[in-house]
């Protein structure tokens, strides 16, 4: 199974959603293969937030090697799931989403959170405990994700 995330500029919230799914997957012999995108293309080339790189590896995940990415109309047939990380992502992502495409599209948290939120906040202007939170949320979501789409 592929996983798509999308944030706007792929440096801190679906970078951290994609290190998040692929250790949970590894941890539980799970076949399921996480990405991340961004739907602008402000970062591209670069390396995820440092915030998003310290926060990430003190739950053990590695973000380093990561390079922002902008999202493209054939990640649309490449992944089984895209899922954006808040609602102005999902709005973007409806309007570059082809009529046949073969990705499900969905609001990440409003389908697999249960820590009482709808959108991933974007924690760039904030400081470390934002970037834990989204860490928080995350986790909870793509464990939940894992039960539900891969028993």
């Amino acid at each position: 199974m592929k996983v798509l995330f999308v944030c706007l500029g792929n440096i801190c919230r679906s970078p951290s959603a994609e290190g998040v799914l692929n250790l949970l997957a590894a941890q539980k012999n799970m076949d399921v293969m996480a990405d991340s995108k961004g739907t602008a293309a402000y970062h591209i080339g670069k390396a995820p937030d440092p915030r998003s790189q310290a926060c990430a590896l003190k739950r053990d995940i590695d973000l380093c090697k990561l390079k922002a990415q902008q999202v493209v109309v054939n990640d649309f047939y490449k992944y089984d799931f895209v899922f954006a990380m808040d609602s102005d992502n999902l709005a973007h992502l409806h309007a570059l989403r082809p009529r046949d495409a073969t990705a499900s599209l969905a609001l990440f948290l409003k389908d697999y959170g249960a820590l009482g939120e709808v959108d991933v906040p974007d924690p760039y202007y904030d400081g470390d405990a934002a970037f834990d939170r989204v860490l928080d949320l995350l986790f909870d979501a793509c464990d939940r994700f894992l039960e539900v789409e891969c028993r």
